[in-house]
């Protein structure tokens, strides 16, 4: 214990001698060990980790397309017949999320609300921990309303009371008999925390519309049958369907793991991140090793001289080996307070854009592993100069002065060590760069409205709360009437999705006095239902005819609609006056009275066909269904934040039993609708811009290395007649060569995993050229420029100098 100890104080010593040296490595380590650690908790809690669910692995989603190849849910008649014609699933469930008002004394309270089927727990294998589940008659109209809570709901709202079941709550203001809680953890889908489930209670509209399509669908393989064996027998499903309902023919279906349902378009994007994590990590320890076999190797002769005077080669690694544990350790410390830090910035922006966000927590064995690899590195690298130089006599090492370590396989190790680095750090740059350039391009998209000055709010209204009302006389026109009055407040309205945030739900429509089309083959518009003035108060100009009015648009007149540019070009012929013309839809005509400029309902595709119905000529058996969640839209004259305490106050004033939400500008929305975009671009800046300072790090290092090894060599050269610049031109020439070379490995590295990368950004050399060239020149010149401060001390050395002090 005593040599131990001294061994530990020694290193201590060494290291308050070399400041720099410490800072550097425990640096590097803390860096590398913090981002890997953080992004691989990331990584494990979203994709690793199993599912919350009794053998997830037979639990498979149904991906179902239109004959157009749109993705299109169930009807109920269709989930009917799916449920029962299979012969491969165990059990067939619907869902649908949505919201609710959960009321207390303290008032009603926005939740989170999953309306299933009577089976929806048999699909998941999972039992409740208090209670049962629901039963088959519960779903039916006219039954007693039953709920049942998540852990995290029956925790926070009731206080975990073991008497809860057979109490009663009151959902969207109607009394609901609590019949069972969910164990801690369990939730589907993933992304709907502290949630409640309620049975869906349809409307006749809704039970027998087999052209409505609302109900995303799971089920459970049965034992022994394969993805594929389901696949197929689903598909003779929907084929017998199509040939009993000829406008369902041509339905197509996707089976998916639970899985890949869960994750979306998200597993391929964290897989390559974790190749980035692990280019990282290489970087790092590639880095310490390179500071650490430089740090021995200029203490060659200072080994050579301990061993001489009767220091043994296991007292020298040991020494070593205290030092480089030391360092590690402490970087190791430093490392984990970062990435403490680093997850709970990156754990609010996962909880908005990945299912399982929510779950992401420090993970000790990912940490345990991250450390390991730092430390087996920073030991290796620090014994290796020890065992090196015991090789060697002592005295050749005290006779080859300020030589030693200037061997051609040192040369080679530092040289590959440095082209590793610049490899790894410019396909980190070439992801980043793209990213950023992609991230920018879905901001700058052309929306057809400016998001400033305007300010959103969601409205959960409690529709028990209007039985036998009109809840848009008696609500919302009240409600926007007040809000117009609000000082810098220039225009209002409600509508039922907002564009960018969501496409609205489609249907197929048909142009009166057209050719039908042609067989099996659906014209689809999107729908949204709005007030008159909303999409003007959102930004849309109108182009022919009228937008949507109040006096004209009412609930005792034919059905009228205000379509846009997108659906004049997909049903009408150039020079066409759509306005006039009749829209069947299904047995409904409804006349187009004006066109409006394009709203964008999503930044990733073009503007679709959409028709925009007044809210008030919504028919009453859909009323109360389409009323109850709207968003309210507020154009401002300034600061749109600003008008949220009078928006809150004009609420409380028309119906204080509405749930407030802090509001949002457009600005925000669109933010939000980018969320795992922003992360991608984060996290790949962020380990790009590590990659090149710790590649930084290794080439001043390197050069510095070099010319502290060669100043003996220096000085000669210099004082038999090499410049200054000569010496200079030298070093950065052989800096130069190495970028070189590690640009060209980086190159050959990034296009041979071109197809992974493709899961985040698209490469294409002749397009992305401009941009590819400009990274790895920027990395080239930033390396060299690395290179010039310790490439001036060595053209400052004294000849004379030198050669007298070896």
């Amino acid at each position: 214990m005593g040599v131990a100890m001294q061994d530990v104080r020694f290193a201590l010593r060494q290291l308050r001698r070399a400041p720099a040296f410490a800072v550097v490595a425990i640096a590097t380590l803390a860096l590398a060990i913090g981002v890997s650690t953080a992004v691989f908790s990331v990584l494990d809690a979203t994709v690793i980790r199993p599912l919350p669910y009794d053998d997830a692995s037979r639990i498979v989603g149904l991906i179902t397309y239109s004959p157009e190849g749109y993705t299109q849910p169930a009807s109920w008649a269709q989930y009917k017949d799916w449920r029962g014609s299979n012969h491969s699933l165990s059990a067939l469930a619907g869902y649908e999320p949505g919201s609710a008002n959960l009321e207390a004394s303290s008032g009603a309270a926005p939740i989170r609300a999953v309306y299933t089927t009577d089976n929806f727990f048999d699909v998941f294998g999972v039992k409740p921990i208090l209670g049962r589940t629901f039963r088959v008659e519960e779903g039916e109209a006219g039954h007693s309303d039953v709920v049942m809570l998540s852990y995290e709901l029956w925790q926070q709202t009731l206080g975990g009371r073991k008497d809860v079941i057979g109490s009663v709550v009151r959902v969207d203001g109607v009394p609901n008999l609590v019949v069972g809680v969910m164990p801690a953890g369990f939730r589907f889908p993933l992304s709907v925390n502290n949630a409640l489930y309620r049975p869906m209670h349809l409307t006749k509209s809704r039970l027998e519309n087999r052209g409505g399509h609302f109900l995303p669908t799971i089920g459970r393989l049965k034992p022994g049958v394969t993805m594929q064996q389901a696949q197929a027998d689903l598909q003779h499903v929907f084929d017998e369907l199509g040939r009993a309902y000829p406008d369902e023919a041509g339905r197509k279906l996707k089976l998916k793991t639970i899985a890949e349902l869960s994750l979306g378009n998200t597993s391929g994007p964290l897989r390559v991140l974790t190749l980035a994590v692990f280019g990282v990590l290489i970087i790092g320890c590639v880095n310490i090793a390179g500071l650490l076999l430089a740090r021995g190797v200029k203490r060659q002769r200072e080994l050579g001289l301990r061993s001489a005077i009767g220091a043994g080669r296991g007292r020298l690694v040991r020494q070593l080996l205290t030092e480089a544990a030391i360092l590690s350790l402490t970087g190791s410390a430093v490392g984990v307070v970062f990435a403490a830090g680093l997850l709970q910035v990156m754990r609010q922006l996962l909880i908005h854009s990945l299912a399982r966000g929510a779950d992401v927590e420090l993970n000790l064995p990912v940490l345990g592993a991250t450390v390991a690899i730092a430390l087996l590195t920073g030991l290796a690298a620090g014994a290796f100069p020890a065992v090196q130089s015991a090789r060697v006599a002592p005295a050749q090492v005290l006779r080859s002065g300020g030589s030693a370590g200037t061997s051609r396989g040192q040369n080679r190790l530092r040289s590959g060590l440095i082209l590793i680095q610049v490899a790894l750090a410019l396909g980190l740059l070439i992801c980043s760069g793209l990213l950023l350039r992609q991230l920018h391009g879905l901001r700058s998209t052309e929306l057809g409205f400016s998001p400033e000055h305007l300010l959103t709010e969601e409205l959960e209204v409690t529709a028990a709360n209007y039985q036998g009302r009109d809840l848009l006389t008696s609500y919302y026109e009240p409600l926007l009437e007040r809000v117009r009055t609000v000082p810098g407040i220039t225009s209002a309205g409600v509508i039922n999705l907002l564009p960018v945030q969501d496409w609205g739900s489609n249907s197929d429509v048909h142009i009166a006095g057209k050719p039908p089309a042609p067989p099996h083959q659906e014209e689809l518009a999107e729908m949204r239902m709005m007030s008159p003035g909303s999409s003007e108060t959102i930004g849309a100009r109108v182009v022919r005819g009228r937008g949507l009015n109040a006096a004209m648009d009412r609930g005792d007149v034919g059905l009228h609609t205000v379509v846009n540019e997108a659906f004049v070009r997909k049903f009408f012929s150039p020079g066409e006056d759509p306005v006039g013309r009749q829209i069947e839809w299904g047995d409904t005509k409804v006349e187009i009275v004006g066109v409006t400029s394009d709203l964008r309902q999503s930044l990733s595709q073009p503007p679709m066909a959409e028709m925009d119905l007044a809210a008030a000529q919504i028919p009453a058996a859909y009323a109360i269904d389409e009323l109850t969640h709207l968003t309210l839209v507020i154009r401002t004259t300034g600061d749109p934040a600003a008008a949220a305490t009078a928006l809150r106050e004009a609420m409380r004033q028309v119906d204080a039993r509405v749930p407030f939400r802090v509001p949002l500008t457009m600005d925000q929305v669109i933010a939000e609708t980018l969320t795992f975009e922003r992360l991608e671009s984060w996290l790949f800046g962020i380990f790009a811009g590590l990659a090149l300072t710790l590649s930084l790090v290794g080439i001043y290092g390197m050069v510095q290395h070099e010319v502290e090894l060669r100043t003996r060599d220096i000085g000669v050269r210099m004082a038999l007649g090499a410049t200054r610049g000569t010496v200079v031109t030298q070093i950065v020439r052989r800096v130069a060569l190495l970028m070189v070379a590690g640009v060209a490995m980086g190159w050959v590295l990034t296009l041979a995993m071109q197809r992974s990368l493709a899961a985040v950004v698209e490469l294409h050399a002749a397009k992305d050229g401009m941009l590819l060239a400009g990274l790895s020149a920027l990395l080239a010149v930033v390396g060299v420029a690395a290179s010039l401060v310790p490439a001036g001390r060595a053209a400052a050395i004294d000849p004379m100098k030198a050669l007298r002090t070896e």
